[in-house]
This record gives structure tokens, sequence and C-alpha cells, in this order.
């Protein structure tokens, strides 16, 4: 029996994780028949319904859910998503879902192992700085861990600066056609980048040789 293609993805029922869960699915499809596999990881649990955590915590007014509570989300929201998706039903994607207690870019990475996953799909929030530091990043660190090759989806381009990138500097564009590509910046912004480094076949010879490199 031929291996079906095996997606996997995770899911945190934000709007951003609803975007790579569509994607997941986008990918499963295109090697249908295919399984999607959409896990979520809780760092606790509990066999009771709704227990709030301990004092010791620090954190009493958040509940705790127990499996059965995050495994009945879960189905839900995966019943939510798979009904807007058109011709779902006879797509040949079959779709199963897992909950886990667990450091989430590891269970996720686990999951993908003992499935042998071809891919692994995940969302990325677009934190920087602080913020990023002190949530961490569950996608970088399936990124980094990962034995198959990982898809991660960005947050739409509207719920996150983005940069303009202005035209080239119509002086340097002037610079490089004059001098053949001899100068790259015009006088202005040439201090800004700096002394650029060009290598020839004499620095692939030193570096062979473990002798330093020579910056022209």
């Amino acid at each position: 029996m031929t291996k079906p293609f095996v997606v996997v993805a995770g899911t945190d029922f934000s709007e951003n994780a609803a975007r790579a869960l569509r994607t997941a699915y986008d990918q499963a499809l295109q090697h249908a028949p295919a399984e999607l596999h959409v896990a979520h990881v809780s760092f606790a649990a509990t066999a009771e319904p709704s227990l709030p955590l301990a004092a010791a915590s620090g954190l009493t007014a958040l509940p705790v859910l127990s499996l059965d509570e995050l495994r009945a989300a879960l189905v839900k929201y995966l019943d939510q998503q798979l009904a807007k998706v058109a011709g779902f039903p006879s797509s040949g994607v079959r779709v199963y879902a897992h909950v886990a207690i667990d450091t989430p870019s590891f269970a996720l990475i686990r999951l993908a192992s003992e499935l042998e996953a071809d891919l692994i799909v995940v969302g990325s929030h677009g934190l920087h700085g602080i913020a990023r530091w002190l949530l961490g990043s569950v996608t970088d660190g399936v990124v980094r861990q990962a034995t198959c090759p990982v898809l991660v989806v960005p947050p739409k381009p509207d719920t996150q600066p983005v940069p303009s990138i202005e035209p080239p500097c119509p002086r340097c564009v002037a610079a490089r056609r004059a001098s053949s590509g001899g100068e790259l910046w015009c006088e202005q912004h040439r201090e800004r980048h700096g002394r650029r480094h060009t290598y020839y076949q004499s620095d692939r010879a030193a570096a062979e040789t473990n002798m330093p490199l020579v910056v022209r």
C-alpha cells in the first residue's frame, strides 16, 4: 500500500492559525489522497473538567481544561473551519485531530516524526523584540529541530508594519553603469555601505590552504 502524503499542522485557534490550517489543507489537497493531522498543544491539563490552576502558579483565574475538553474544542474548531472548504468531503484528504500536553514545538516535531510526515505547517504571529523573547517562538523551535520540510505561514500583511521600499538611487544606478559595475554606489551612499569585497580565484586558493583572504 502506498504511503499517503502526510501533513502536520499546529493550531492555537487564532486567526493566523486558521490561515496556516487552510494552507496545510491546500498542501495536502495537492497530494491527495493525503492525511492532514492537526494538533493543539497545551502546557497543562487535568483529568477533571475546568479545574483552576494551583495557587502556586500565580494564575488562579485561568482554568486548566481537561484533555476531553481540549479534544472537544479542537474537533468543534475543525468542523467550523472545514465547513468553509468547498468539496472537502470528496477531496481525498483525511483530517485527524490531536491534543497533547507538552512544549508546543517539541510536540509538533514528535508527532511529525511518529507519523513520518512529509511536511509541517505552522503559523507565525510576527512578534518582534521583547514580545518574542517573552512568549518564545513555536515556529523557530519547529524550524530548527524538524526532520522534514517546514512551511511557515506569516500573518496577514495588514496586521504588521511593512516597510516601504524606495526605488534605487538614480545616481547609484548611473555610477554602476558608468563604471561597468566597478562602483556600486554614488558618493553619497558609498559611506553607508562601506568598501565592498570582491572574491577572486586567488581568494579561493587562499581559503583552501587556510591562508587569510585578501580584502581589496
